[in-house]
């Protein structure tokens, strides 16, 4: 059954044959019959579109791929999450190509001053993404807050390629948003951009300065 169809479907369940439904198109935004590698490739060539970066890996050299993206930016140390996979597979591979590892583990009144002046990467997570629009999906948590994907300069963040959805109708209905509502879902398209009462782009005013996206799966 089609998207359009399980939307009509709960309206006449809801309201019997009260109502008359017309004969809507809703394929505007439900319908996008890309495969995996277009999904993909629409994703890539949107973010890139304002300057973010794609780098594609597998689960073999993700990190790999992470330590040249630190070394080339001269990184001095990176934010990673405490408990989610990503931030322990981190720690775990003890890896002395990748700079230091810092933790979000306190009250962010007590290190404020050096999150904002010190640290220079942040690692994070991603709920997915969307093709069509070439944005990132983020949920923060207690684990991967708000300011980490905020602050630091430079922001990656990993996407797990079958994640990738045509639509946000898409994500929301194939991961189920509706049982299990974020308080704080998040859609990135970008790094931060600025226009001030000159029309003047800047980068790195309200968010981080460099977006780098690995996506695990792509190769």
């Amino acid at each position: 059954m089609s998207a359009r169809e399980q939307i009509l479907q709960r309206l006449r369940n809801r309201h019997g044959n009260e109502i008359a439904v017309p004969a809507t198109d809703f394929s505007v935004i439900a319908d996008r019959e890309w495969s995996a590698a277009e999904k993909l490739d629409r994703f890539q060539r949107m973010i890139e579109s304002v300057h973010g970066e794609v780098h594609r890996a597998n689960e073999d050299d993700w990190l790999d791929t992470l330590a040249d993206i630190l070394q080339a930016r001269s990184a001095r140390n990176l934010l990673v999450p405490v408990k989610h996979t990503i931030g322990q597979t981190i720690r775990e591979a003890d890896r002395p190509d990748l700079p230091e590892l810092l933790s979000y583990d306190a009250p962010i009144e007590q290190w404020q001053p050096a999150l904002f002046n010190d640290v220079d990467a942040a690692i994070t997570s991603t709920r997915g993404a969307i093709a069509e629009t070439g944005s990132l999906i983020l949920w923060p948590n207690a684990d991967e807050p708000r300011l980490m994907s905020l602050v630091p300069p430079i922001h990656i963040a990993v996407l797990e390629a079958d994640q990738i959805f045509a639509t946000f109708h898409e994500a929301i209905a194939l991961q189920r948003w509706a049982s299990g509502m974020p308080t704080n879902a998040l859609l990135i398209s970008g790094p931060s951009k600025t226009a001030d009462i000159e029309q003047t782009l800047a980068y790195g005013v309200h968010g981080p300065k460099e977006l780098i996206v690995i996506v695990i799966g792509a190769e």
